[in-house]
């Protein structure tokens, strides 16, 4: 049983590592992408990225915080997951407007 009791905290662990490995990634291509709407929406995606890890890195705490608290950071959670992806899509949307013209 106390295997299972770690298997959230070996989930948070992995997610925390793969999360910093995604910020190493979108920092060091910063240098790669052009200025213009592709360069701010990468900007953008540095940042959304910093909030993610931030969030990851405190992630094992929350289980701390009262019930309504927990609530209101899992929506926001939600929320600016939803505008990251759109973000994404929408920056990869811009590189094949680039690419085909």
């Amino acid at each position: 049983m106390e295997l299972l009791s770690n298997i959230p905290v070996l989930f948070s662990i992995l997610a925390i590592c793969i999360i910093l490995y995604g910020l190493v990634l979108v920092i060091r291509l910063k240098k790669e992408v052009p200025g213009g709407v592709i360069g701010k929406q990468w900007n953008m995606l540095i940042l959304f990225v910093c909030l993610f890890a931030t969030g990851f890195a405190f992630g094992p705490f929350f289980g701390d915080l009262p019930a309504e608290s927990l609530l209101l950071l899992v929506s926001l959670i939600f929320f600016f997951g939803a505008i990251y992806v759109i973000i994404t899509i929408r920056m990869i949307y811009s590189i094949i407007q680039e690419l085909l013209d």
